[in-house]
């Protein structure tokens, strides 16, 4: 549907939206996530505190330097580890401001790591702001385009979670596929399509009752998929962060936020950053099935902990102690079981051959 993002690029999504369904009837629930979220990344400044000029969220990497320092000493230790193989890339999937990459590039090479800075990014805007913080990084479009030769080290912080959705539901009928209709008022609204989606749905999940949704992610899986055979063949580890669950669950889990604030999912399409939990135990057996080794799902407070984050912490509070209060302050906010240190996991692949990761156990 590239006429949304093209000859309707700069009229409202919703309108567009509302042209479609009366043109072709009701549209997937997935569709629109993706085509929202396509122009949202495009045109919009997404990240940052918040006030006059800022972004929408805020991510772990803009919250403290520690967080991609401690991303970048995993990723070293690693490839040390492995044999220290060349040539190898850091690839980083959706990589924001670029705060991260430069972070942990920083604490790369204080460890002899030098990798081929490698960022997967499709908006010209967001190039420009990575470029300024990792002069000399490439950008692909595509995971498909980094290079097959030598291991990666690859890190997708809040990747996952921007992935369209697909949401079914239980009716009397049956189950159906969610989709967005337009109701006598002219408001988007979800209704249940009418193709019988029983098939897409997994055996023992069938006879759940009317009402349950379920959602799943084709486009996340397809990244999964791709990664973790990417580690199988060519050696490396991966790191997956972002909010989500690590046992299957029912309901629907898609919300929107704009301006730091939660709004409703059809109040600005194209406006809002629209996101979903990420299901890490269905991402733990795709990666199993690309004979990928899959070395845990972690809470990231766990995970940070694990690393040395206290540490890091009292040593640059010592460096500087006129930041101590705000230092303290970003690494509860990262690891704290009320902020961010519970809600978000850390998932850790490798390539077959490769070693254990720290983090992942006591």
């Amino acid at each position: 549907m590239s006429d949304l993002r093209d000859e309707d690029a700069k009229r409202d999504l919703g309108d567009t939206f509302r042209r479609l369904i009366a043109a072709t009837g009701p549209i997937s629930l997935m569709h629109f996530m993706g085509e929202s979220n396509a122009r949202y990344y495009n045109d919009k400044k997404v990240i940052g505190a918040g006030g006059a000029g800022g972004g929408d969220f805020i991510t772990a990497p803009e919250i403290s330097q520690m967080f991609g320092e401690l991303i970048g000493l995993w990723l070293a230790d690693m490839w040390i580890r492995a044999g220290r193989s060349e040539p190898v890339h850091y690839v980083e999937l959706g990589p924001g401001k670029g705060t991260l990459a430069r972070d942990a590039q920083r604490a790369m090479k204080r460890y002899g790591l030098h990798p081929r800075m490698c960022l997967v990014e499709g908006s010209r805007r967001m190039r420009d702001e990575q470029l300024s913080r990792v002069p000399g990084a490439v950008h692909y479009r595509d995971l498909s385009e980094v290079p097959l030769e030598g291991p990666i080290l690859l890190v997708a912080n809040e990747f996952l979670d921007a992935m369209p959705v697909r949401q079914l539901v239980k009716t009397v009928e049956g189950w159906r596929e969610i989709m967005v209709a337009v109701d006598g008022e002219g408001n988007l609204v979800e209704t249940p399509g009418r193709q019988p989606m029983d098939s897409a749905v997994p055996e023992a999940r069938r006879d759940d009752p009317a009402g349950t949704v379920i959602e799943t992610s084709p486009a996340a899986a397809t990244i999964m998929y791709e990664v973790a055979g990417r580690l199988a063949s060519q050696g490396g580890a991966a790191l997956f962060i972002d909010y989500g669950y690590t046992h299957g669950r029912s309901g629907s889990t898609l919300q929107a936020v704009k301006g730091h604030q939660k709004v409703g999912v059809f109040d600005a399409p194209g406006d809002s950053d629209l996101t979903c939990h990420v299901d890490f135990a269905q991402m733990e057996q795709i990666a199993r099935s690309r004979s990928a080794r899959v070395l845990g799902t972690v809470t990231q407070g766990e995970f940070l902990t694990r690393l040395g984050i206290g540490d890091r912490a009292e040593a640059l509070a010592e460096f500087a102690p006129q930041h101590r209060d705000a230092l303290m302050r970003a690494r509860d906010r990262l690891i704290g079981p009320d902020q961010m240190g519970d809600l978000f996991k850390v998932m850790g692949l490798t390539a077959p051959d490769w070693p254990d990761g720290a983090g992942f156990s006591e």
